[in-house]
């Protein structure tokens, strides 16, 4: 068995769901086969254990003294660090068994303070990591911050809420099975102040998709929940009659810093609108975005509902863990999706507003978010206060990545304050 696809197998175990990648393969390099017969025991009660056992093949029987008893089958786990130094029942092999021990010295494995690699100090990741850092508080319960160093806008940012949540739901899920969709609802503003706890229920696992619900929540209340599905990867057809527009590359583009410094600095612009940039000008963001137009109108000014624009994350990710970097895309992907549909609307004087009431992504192939992408959005209709909004992912070779939709509430700001509250 080569150590691919003892990684496989421990990404199957529950107890190691919650683990960065990184670690699934350290362990699959120095866990210990462990072969019995039919009626051995593999472990005695009240004795010392040599680690965590777990069942790759065959069945074993747990009897303790009080003449309880049930049945081990793979991907159960049992031994030292879950009853403490010694194991309260007798395990007796029902047949052929085969298990992989992880020794006590390496016990250290099953510990980790993040969702990704725990290998790499929180500080020294790039900041968008940071803002998708999860404490892992129980099998199904992870809790996410507010860095002060986050964009907010005085609330908690949509895309936060969508990536931190993708990463709980990952974490519940078999590493081998990554994913595709989710489709997200923003129910309340989130309080920057405070931590988010994210709860994960686990829908559906089967032999090639499993489906999860996340629900976020602040002072007991839901303010915002994720439905995902992950996939098994599978050999089908391929075909993408999507065409990558024609653009020029992200090197030979203005990054948005300077873009907005340079309006902050424009004489002939209205006098609050450039002191509205400016305030933007102060609020980092984790994402190097290089818009594919020159950006002449101000934000009173009509356009047209679409958008171009290449972006990536600022840093190398510390993991090549398909699930943080779709975390990554979804945390970007809610910047500036749901504002184009206000573009044809804007006048001089007008003060607007765009709140995100659902956000829908779909993963066509594996992409890397420390790598430049190419967003196409289009709001193909406002109505009834609503817009409506679709997107387009494609890599620099010109293959679709990711398809998106969003429909967000648009309408005239009237002294909007956010709070902690129903957003509508």
């Amino acid at each position: 068995m080569n150590t691919e696809s003892v990684v496989e197998f421990l990404g199957n175990v529950p107890l190691l769901h919650r683990l960065p990648s990184s670690y699934l393969k350290r362990i699959a390099q120095v866990v210990v086969f462990k072969r019995y017969d039919r009626g051995d025991y593999v472990v005695r009660e009240n004795q010392d254990v040599d680690g965590v056992y777990f069942l790759l093949e065959g069945q074993a029987q747990v009897l303790r003294s009080a003449g309880e008893e049930f049945v081990l089958k793979r991907f159960d786990f049992f031994g030292h660090g879950i009853f403490g130094d010694v194991y309260p029942a007798d395990v007796v092999a029902l047949s052929e068994l085969t298990c992989l021990l992880l020794m006590s010295d390496h016990l250290a494995l099953l510990e980790t303070k993040s969702v990704w690699d725990s290998d790499k100090e929180l500080d020294s990741r790039c900041l968008v990591e940071h803002i998708l850092y999860l404490e892992p508080l129980d099998l199904n319960v992870f809790r996410g911050f507010t860095p002060p160093n986050a964009p907010t806008y005085g609330k908690v940012y949509g895309g936060q809420l969508v990536g931190q949540a993708l990463a709980a739901a990952s974490k519940t899920v078999e590493t081998m099975k990554i994913v595709h969709n989710f489709h997200s609802y923003f129910l309340r503003v989130g309080d920057i102040d405070i931590p988010i706890i994210f709860e994960v229920n686990r829908l559906r696992d089967g032999n090639n998709f499993a489906t999860r619900k996340v629900d976020a929540r602040q002072k007991g209340k839901t303010i915002f929940t994720l439905f995902a599905s992950f996939q098994r990867k599978q050999q089908g057809y391929i075909h993408q009659e999507s065409t990558m527009p024609h653009t020029p590359a992200p090197e030979t583009l203005l990054p948005r810093e300077e873009i907005l410094e340079r309006l902050v600095t424009d004489p002939l612009l209205p006098r609050d609108y450039r002191d509205e940039v400016a305030t933007e000008i102060n609020v980092p963001f984790p994402i190097d975005i290089r818009f594919c137009e020159p950006k002449e109108s101000t934000k009173q000014t009509k356009s047209s509902p679409r958008l171009k624009y290449w972006f990536r994350a600022k840093g190398k990710l510390s993991d090549d863990d398909q699930a943080l970097h779709r975390g990554v895309v979804a945390y970007a992907s809610d910047l500036i999706f749901a504002s184009i549909s206000l573009n044809p609307h804007r006048r001089e004087g007008m003060s607007v507003a765009a709140l995100s009431l659902d956000h829908s992504m779909w993963f066509h192939r594996s992409l890397r978010a420390d790598d430049w992408l190419l967003f196409v959005m289009v709001s193909p209709t406002v109505f009834d206060s609503r817009g409506f909004a679709t997107g387009k992912m494609f890599n620099r070779k010109g293959e679709l990545v990711a398809s998106l939709t969003q429909e967000a509430l648009v309408r005239e700001a009237v002294n909007i304050k956010p709070s902690f509250g129903a957003k509508l």
